[in-house]
Order: C-alpha cells, then structure tokens, then sequence
C-alpha cells in the first residue's frame, strides 16, 4: 500500500514539472497573448449601437456610418429564433473612427434614436465573486414552514401533500 502511494506520488511530481515546462514555453513562445491582442485591437476599433430598430439591415448601418470612416464589419445580433435583438456592433478599418462613431450618439435611424458606445473589451471572470444568496433555510425569512417565504420543507422547491401535524408542540413532534 505504501509503496502505490509513493508510486502515485512520484507520478503527481512528474506530471508537475512536465506543466511548468509547458508554461515557460508557452510563455516565451507568447502563445495565449496573440488572440487576446488581437480581440482587444479589434474592439478599440469598434462601436456599439443600441436602439437600433428590427427591420435594419447590415448594408443601411453601414451607409449610415459611412462618413465616420471605412466600415469592415456590422454584426446585428440576434436570438435563437434568428429575430434581431435591436443592438450592433460596427468595426472600422481605423480607431479615429470611432470617436466621429460616438459623436452620432442620438442621430435617428428609421425613425429611433440610436445609442452609440465605445465597445469595451469583455474581461473574463469579472463580477463573479463575492457571495450569493443562495437558496435553503435561515436568513431573510426563506425556507421552512415557519419562515415566510418559505418553499415547502426547507426551501427545496415543492410543495409536499402530507404536513406533519405538530400540534403545537413544535416542529417535529409526532405523536405516534
């Protein structure tokens, strides 16, 4: 048994330094960096709109950003019923486009007035910390029969066709 263990534990060792080897490489092949650069110099070049009405099309976008600069991309999302969401993105070749872009804030497209933003670059894992709710019993009155809000026996959710009868004697007498 000792001897597995330390098998198990030499083998954990290896595949450490095989890691940290990949790492020093990876970082001085500056692999990882490349994509990040490029996303990032693509959005400093970027704009969003917002109130941009269901019926546009890529090609009107385009023309109504057309005296802001070279227009490479317009992106309308949409959702998974392929119905516009009523905002875009707008790429352009240059990123002093983008302030001539933002200076259009409030000018009227079809009849909306139109949002225009600097795009911001997404920064992975931000607000993600800090502590939840959550759900169970204790605190702010949920869960329980006694607490409130409660969601049947211990906030699970359901609503159970059997209550235990107490008779006043607490939670979870049971007379017989």
């Amino acid at each position: 048994m000792k001897n597995q263990v330390k098998e198990m534990e030499d083998e954990a060792e290896k595949l450490r330094k095989i890691q940290e080897q990949t790492m020093e490489e990876q970082l001085q092949d500056g692999e990882g960096e490349g994509e990040d650069a490029e996303t990032a110099e693509a959005d400093s070049r970027s704009v969003h709109v917002g109130q941009v009405d269901y019926s546009a099309t890529p090609e009107e976008l385009q023309e109504h950003f057309a005296g802001c600069g070279t227009v490479n991309r317009v992106t309308i999302l949409c959702d998974r019923f392929r119905n516009p969401k009523g905002f875009a993105y707008i790429e352009f070749a240059d990123a002093e486009a983008v302030d001539a872009a933002v200076a259009l804030h409030e000018s009227e497209f079809k009849g909306r007035q139109l949002k225009v933003t600097a795009k911001r670059t997404n920064v992975h894992g931000h607000g993600k910390g800090g502590k939840g709710k959550g759900k169970g019993k204790g605190g702010k009155g949920k869960g329980g029969w006694y607490g409130g809000k409660g969601k049947g026996w211990g906030g699970k959710g359901y609503q159970p066709y059997y209550r235990p009868k107490t008779y006043g004697r607490g939670r979870g007498f049971r007379p017989y």
